[in-house]
């Protein structure tokens, strides 16, 4: 038997709460490049153990760094001095049963298709890549042979999931979803995709703070940015006051009627190139600020100040076995099921707890706190816990949808 606890949780929703702040950190940032490219060369490397030996075999793409490297700005196009760095790094299987694979290699033609797919203005040869991944130890890679369909946790932790979000937490992840996007990016090319967004709700008053950098090759001069600024931030407060409209039209949620932003407030006209904030790449790991796994979004892709997170960093992490990836994952789409499934539930937090060695489906306990909606009178605990053991029988399925990358974790 499975040790699952359900309890009623006697707290306000955090849309009900007075402050609420809530950050996304965009494709460009350097934490999400860190992510997502450990993440994909997980993927790959997952694809390609399964190709070759018919298993996943031990790896742990989790430690990476973005090392930034040095531009020179310049109205219409500047140019970059020194390349960025990519530092890859942690454990992998390089061998098994007698059959070589370039992990190395896989590695780095990952990452050069993750930027060339992603960023406009990085070249991707243009950057050093250094591969620090070395052999897993004897204890850690043996959990891979010892056989079953669902493997031992190869570590001791605790994840957290919750849902849903709040139309606070929905805002700030589609504003910047919203400035990415292949129409955005067509329609405003001078928009870099560094992009960061702070979203901070006071009672019903919710304010954006964005970072948004111009690409200086689409600038031509200190008075043309700031009219390209005035043009990006009349659109970002368009897309807040559009979707706020459409949130209290479907939820009639706490959010107000016209969210305000403010855009790159670090700037101060009359410093020419040193008063506005452009980028000859798109990124400002360019020249700026480096980046490393586990320091951007949680796995449901925002920063929420106001909930319960765990400190893992889930990207890169092998899809099998490592907890770390999989319960942080797993407690959000159980959150989401609960909220969905069961009837007067307002707010769901799930707790997942490993314990290295046992397997993956048999947590040390898994707990769900709701928070009902007023006036519900039913018993929901048995449904909720329905829910859990339903979702851990299934487990194996869900790592198969890590493996083939079907969960998106940043």
């Amino acid at each position: 038997m499975r040790n699952i606890v359900i309890e009623e949780l006697k707290a306000s929703e955090v849309y009900h709460q007075k402050v609420e702040v809530v950050e996304r950190k965009g494709l460009g940032h350097p934490d999400y490049i860190c992510d997502a490219i450990m993440e994909q060369i997980s993927v790959n490397l997952s694809q390609k153990y399964l190709e070759t030996f018919g298993t996943i075999l031990h790896h742990n793409i989790d430690k990476g760094m973005l090392v930034a490297g040095q531009v020179e700005g310049k109205f219409r196009g500047g140019r970059v001095v020194s390349p960025m760095r990519l530092i890859i790094g942690d454990r992998a299987t390089f061998e098994y049963e007698g059959v070589e694979i370039d992990v190395s290699g896989l590695a780095v033609e990952t990452a050069k298709a993750w930027f060339s797919e992603n960023l406009r203005f990085v070249d991707p040869e243009n950057l050093i890549y250094q591969v620090e991944l070395k052999r897993g130890s004897a204890e850690l890679t043996d959990i891979f042979s010892r056989g079953g369909k669902v493997l031992g946790a190869n570590d001791t932790s605790a994840a957290v999931g919750y849902a849903p979000l709040s139309p606070t937490e929905r805002l700030v992840l589609e504003t910047e979803r919203y400035l990415n996007s292949k129409r955005f990016k067509k329609e405003c090319p001078e928009s870099g995709e560094d992009i960061k967004v702070m979203g901070l709700r006071n009672k019903e008053d919710i304010h954006l703070t964005v970072a948004a950098p111009l690409v200086d090759r689409f600038v031509e001069s200190e008075e043309d940015y700031f009219r390209q600024k005035i043009e990006l931030h009349d659109r970002i407060e368009e897309f807040a006051a559009g979707f706020a409209e459409k949130e209290r039209a479907e939820l009639e949620a706490c959010i107000c009627a016209k969210p305000t932003a403010s855009l790159n407030t670090l700037d101060m006209p009359g410093r020419g190139m040193e008063g506005i904030y452009t980028t000859v790449t798109g990124t400002s790991a360019e020249d700026a600020d480096c980046g490393e796994v586990g320091r951007g979004n949680r796995v449901n892709g925002i920063i929420p100040l106001n909930r319960p997170v765990s400190s893992e960093a889930a990207a890169g992490k092998n899809p099998v076995s490592h907890i770390g990836k999989i319960y942080n994952l797993l407690s959000h789409r159980i959150a989401a099921e609960i909220y969905n499934q069961v009837s007067d539930v307002s707010e769901v937090y799930v707790w997942l707890l490993s314990e290295i060695g046992t397997p993956i489906d048999q947590p040390q306990i898994a707990t769900a706190q709701l928070i009902m909606k007023k006036g519900a009178a039913g018993d929901v605990q048995k449904e909720a816990a329905e829910i859990i053991e339903k979702e851990l029988e299934n487990i194996h399925s869900f790592s198969m949808e890590l493996v083939a990358g079907k969960r998106p974790i940043c």
